[in-house]
């Protein structure tokens, strides 16, 4: 991908305000960009494996180059990483290391490392500043920007973590060149989420550059990142810890989170998951009333050409409707979701467990396959993959 010059999305958040930096070639000036944020020599590098494999060497030379004094802490990749035996290792390798509340760490990584990373400042000696420099598109267009930090538990997807804003997110688009196509294709989904929740051109820009985005090209992927970053910041600065507004955001993730939670988060990724979601959730809105059946075809059909599938493992609606009553965003023990009413604009409400039913019968039998029937041609949901977020 050629290199593409600075450009900066300001998410307003008062004293917590900071800038998501966007430029092709940034890795290798982030000793000189981290200035400002620490008085602390120390700085701590969390990246997972893959992602180390690529690009740690060049941050520590840049770090050092700038005369910090970096510590690697390297984990697993992948969303099994997401738990508290992870973060428990980040800490020993901070006060190992006696990191103090002015040193800074760096996630160097997907959505995972930024994840634990976010976290493990949040709390450690009750709070040290973090940069997110993300690496895989939806780590770059949703989960670095917001500051939401936290780990897994074993009934539900992020039920552990801490509202936490980093001093700044720093993307380099040219990372994107060694992400795994799977991670790419799934990242997609995080992208047709911000078109159906606020933006309807932006949907109608997706529809037509879809081919090209397929193929990494410089100029719509650029567009795709900013566009993202920009309604993400505009929806987090209204609402920062999701007391209202910001819960549009989560529009494809009641369904994705219980999918990857039912799976272990072994089977699919984030983004496949959540691309299930788009248009599983579409089509219940079409159930109640809430969205006509056009609206759940533009859907699918963007879903689809981006090369996402709809096609899951057999589950049962007791196991989805639990998994969903685990979800974070359950509220006086209701589900709490978010529904399409056209392109561009969704409501926020609460489903009843009977009407969720007779959805899921009407569209699957009272047998066990959460699936329209539909399946993208690519069946990316199948592909093997590194786990890399």
């Amino acid at each position: 991908m050629p290199k593409v010059a600075e450009q900066i999305v300001p998410v307003d958040l008062g004293e917590r305000s900071y800038d998501i930096v966007l430029q092709s070639g940034l890795l290798a000036t982030v000793g000189d960009r981290i200035r400002g944020f620490t008085t602390s020599p120390k700085i701590g590098i969390v990246t997972d494996r893959h992602v180390a494999s690529h690009y740690l060497q060049g941050t520590l030379r840049s770090l050092r180059k700038a005369g910090y004094d970096p510590t690697p802490i390297i984990l697993s990749p992948g969303e099994p990483t997401k738990t508290l035996a992870t973060i428990s290792k980040v800490l020993d390798t901070l006060a190992k290391h006696k990191f103090e509340r002015q040193s800074l760490l760096l996630a160097l990584g997907g959505g995972v490392v930024g994840d634990i990373t976010g976290f493990a400042a949040a709390i450690y000696q009750r709070g040290i500043p973090f940069v997110q420099v993300p690496t895989t598109l939806v780590a770059q267009v949703d989960s670095s920007v917001g500051g939401k930090t936290g780990v897994d538990h074993r009934l539900g997807k992020n039920l552990i973590g801490a509202f936490y804003q980093p001093r700044a997110v720093l993307i380099d688009p040219l990372t994107l060149n060694t992400l795994p196509r799977r991670e790419w294709i799934a990242g997609l989904a995080e992208v047709i989420k911000y078109g159906i929740i606020a933006d309807e051109e932006f949907f109608a820009f997706l529809e037509h550059e879809i081919p090209a985005l397929l193929k990494l090209k410089e100029t719509p992927v650029i567009h795709v990142i900013k566009r993202s970053c920009e309604i993400k910041a505009q929806v987090v600065a209204a609402d920062e810890r999701e007391s209202d507004r910001r819960r549009i955001l989560n529009y494809g993730h009641t369904i994705g989170h219980a999918l990857e939670s039912l799976g272990g988060y072994r089977g699919l990724i984030h983004g496949e998951a959540v691309g299930v979601g788009l248009v599983q959730e579409a089509d219940l809105a079409r159930h109640m009333g809430l969205c006509g059946s056009e609206v759940v075809e533009r859907i699918r059909n963007l879903v689809q050409r981006a090369g996402l599938s709809e096609q899951v493992r057999e589950t049962s609606f007791k196991s989805i409707w639990s998994a969903m009553q685990h979800d974070k965003k359950v509220v006086g023990g209701q589900v709490i979701g978010v529904w399409p009413v056209r392109i561009g604009e969704v409501v926020i409400r609460p489903i009843e467990q009977q009407v969720c039913a007779e959805w899921f019968h009407s569209k699957h039998g009272r047998g066990s396959r959460l699936t329209s029937g539909r399946q993208s041609g690519k069946g990316s949901a199948r592909r093997k993959s590194s786990t890399r977020r």
